[in-house]
């Protein structure tokens, strides 16, 4: 018996479409036990308790790449992280399960194929890489390998997600995404993604709160999500380094100065006036990544 522990994420950043993503001190954690034969589920909801339960569905395709037959499995769920909220829950159970079955089978894959077959399930890395390795991670898939490099955050940053009484599936946040883009908007966003990225690393208030902007993916999932518009303008006339949509949302992320309580404070005061019931909480970056231990 063994528990896994993987933390939330929140990707795309921004400009960094499918390719920029962070990990928090939020947790989902799954206590795997093999049993002689079956399926036994504990600890989540009952809609998801079953057969088609994501953990389990990413066990059994890895004991089908390593060609090994499973026994009957117990997992026992200890979850912080909302479902469909646009923090990572999707990719933490990707992660447990192909983690899990790789254990089961004596951690066969190394770390690197863990991820990859991570990313081939959940179809791109920007939340599953944080997630694995931790910290601030730029990510890509080349020829089906996942390639990248954790960002070291400077300058005394923290983070704050405001999160609504609301689910979005990616697949629905997704469908409203354009086939095409113009030119310009591409452009746009491979500068806009640079500056971030080198902003973060030397510290540059000026330039993070610059190179929050995208054209590739917020401003087509905006209209999902309701106040979106007026809690992102509030949020960039304030002392706040930036702010973007979460994943596909509908968790809005925004960055301050670590000693800056009082545009915290002011934000609160400003959700508070609105519909939608939304939280803020503060999340801490996570630098090691998903942690398994016997137990």
């Amino acid at each position: 018996m063994f528990e896994i522990k993987v933390p939330a994420t929140s990707a795309n950043m921004g400009p960094g479409l499918d390719t920029l993503g962070v990990a928090f001190k939020l947790y989902n954690s799954f206590i795997v036990e093999e049993i002689e034969s079956g399926l036994e589920i504990f600890g989540c909801n009952k809609e998801f308790a079953n057969n088609n339960n994501l953990v389990y569905t990413s066990m059994l395709k890895t004991f089908k790449k390593l060609q090994k037959d499973p026994k009957g499995v117990r997992l026992t769920f200890k979850t912080e992280i909302p479902v469909s909220g646009g923090l990572g829950s999707s990719a933490t159970c990707i992660l447990a399960g192909i983690t899990a079955a790789n254990r089961l089978c004596g951690d066969v894959l190394t770390k690197q194929e863990v991820l990859d077959y991570a990313c081939k399930i959940e179809g791109h890395p920007d939340n599953i890489t944080p997630a694995m390795i931790g910290g601030m991670t730029v990510s890509i898939m080349n020829d089906g390998a996942n390639h990248y490099n954790k960002i070291p955050i400077n300058g005394g940053i923290k983070f704050c997600a405001l999160i609504p009484k609301l689910q979005l599936s990616t697949k629905s946040s997704r469908a409203v995404l354009p086939e095409t883009i113009p030119f310009k908007d591409a452009v746009y966003n491979v500068g806009m993604v640079s500056m971030l990225i080198v902003s973060l690393v030397n510290g540059d208030y000026e330039g993070v709160k610059l190179a929050c902007k995208d054209k590739l993916h917020q401003p087509y999932r905006m209209g999902l999500i309701k106040n979106y518009s007026q809690i992102s303008s509030f949020v960039k006339k304030s002392e706040a380094l930036g702010v973007f949509l979460s994943g596909a949302g509908p968790t809005i992320m925004v960055m301050l100065k670590k000693d800056d309580s009082n545009t915290e404070r002011k934000l609160k005061e400003f959700l508070n006036g609105l519909s939608g019931n939304w939280e803020t909480l503060n999340l801490e970056i996570d630098e090691d990544g998903l942690n398994i231990e016997n137990i």
